[in-house]
């Protein structure tokens, strides 16, 4: 099923979620794909749907900084980060406190965890808090910016929601914060530079 980014778009989507299906959606960086985070079973799936080693753990889109507050815990550096770069295109690697999580996404101590900057995921999230945030692509191959592309490259999702072609720089940054320093994980469309300033 194929879904505008509109409010009846939207309502639709969720509702798949919450069934525990896998959805299809825009975001400020690239096209996603994902679930409800605590539903193993549909956690399996995307894994399966883009052949992704079960080992690598999913991040995590969240609504606001209040809702990652109850899954993780901010020291004063990623408290910092997330207030500058939030709703943005900065992943935290954070120290898990919902054991909820760690059972369905096979995670350790830490979560991957943001705040995207884009409408129609914002949309999403206000419904159902969070979904596992992943590119909608075979593990290893290129990210989608357009949606005609994504469809016909990505297959056994139950819902896509077209939010048009998107223009980014790219995947966000990955960091996490070990002996109060700043790491960085993955360099994305967010520079060292820009991070090291705050």
């Amino acid at each position: 099923m194929k879904v505008n980014c509109d409010k009846q778009g939207i309502e639709q989507a969720s509702k798949v979620i919450e069934d525990g299906g896998i959805v299809v959606f825009p975001t400020d960086t690239v096209y996603g794909i994902g679930c409800n985070p605590y539903n193993i079973e549909s956690a399996k799936k995307v894994y399966e749907i883009k052949s992704r080693d079960f080992s690598k753990p999913f991040p995590v889109l969240v609504y606001s900084k209040e809702i990652a507050n109850q899954i993780a815990e901010f020291d004063e550096i990623s408290e910092k980060l997330a207030a500058k770069f939030w709703p943005g295109n900065l992943t935290i690697l954070l120290k898990l406190k919902d054991s909820k999580l760690k059972e369905s996404l096979n995670l350790s101590d830490k979560i991957g965890l943001r705040v995207p900057n884009h409408e129609c995921t914002l949309a999403l999230l206000e419904k159902c808090h969070y979904l596992i945030g992943t590119s909608a692509n075979v593990s290893g191959q290129p990210s989608f910016f357009d949606p005609a592309q994504c469809i016909k490259n990505v297959e056994n999702y139950d819902v896509f929601v077209d939010g048009g072609t998107i223009t980014s720089k790219g995947e966000s940054t990955i960091i996490q914060i070990e002996d109060g320093k700043i790491k960085i994980i993955r360099e994305g469309s967010l520079s060292k530079e820009e991070i090291f300033q705050v």
